[in-house]
């Protein structure tokens, strides 16, 4: 089972998960701005990439300014804290497979965890 942190309105996110289905992988689709994952979900999703919280941050987005994201101070609790009530600051997409995690950027970078 290949799960992918999708976002439909996001070319990179539609691309990745065509090459998924191109693959016939069997896929479990996640829209993350609907079904943002939990706290507990994120730390783990971060373990998987092998990426900090700060390093998964969309910086541009509106959100990142307004919350004072860029303020080097805050540690990975605040800032996944931060990804779990404003899901549109997480990079995507995420792909999980294997133990593993991928951000599809670009696509084929999901290829190394499948």
């Amino acid at each position: 089972m290949v799960r992918i942190y999708h976002n439909n309105r996001c070319t990179k996110s539609r691309a990745t998960l065509a090459l998924l289905e191109a693959r016939g992988d069997d896929i479990e689709v996640i829209n993350y701005l609907d079904n943002p994952p939990t706290a507990v979900e994120l730390a783990v999703l971060l373990k998987q990439l092998g990426m900090t919280a700060r390093a998964l941050l969309r910086t541009g987005e509106a959100e990142y300014q307004a919350l004072g994201l860029a303020d080097q101070s805050l540690g990975e609790s605040a800032l996944i804290a931060a990804m779990v009530a404003h899901p549109k600051l997480i990079e995507r997409p995420i792909v999980v497979a294997n133990g593993k995690a991928a951000i599809g950027r670009p696509p084929e970078t999901v290829l190394a965890i499948l």
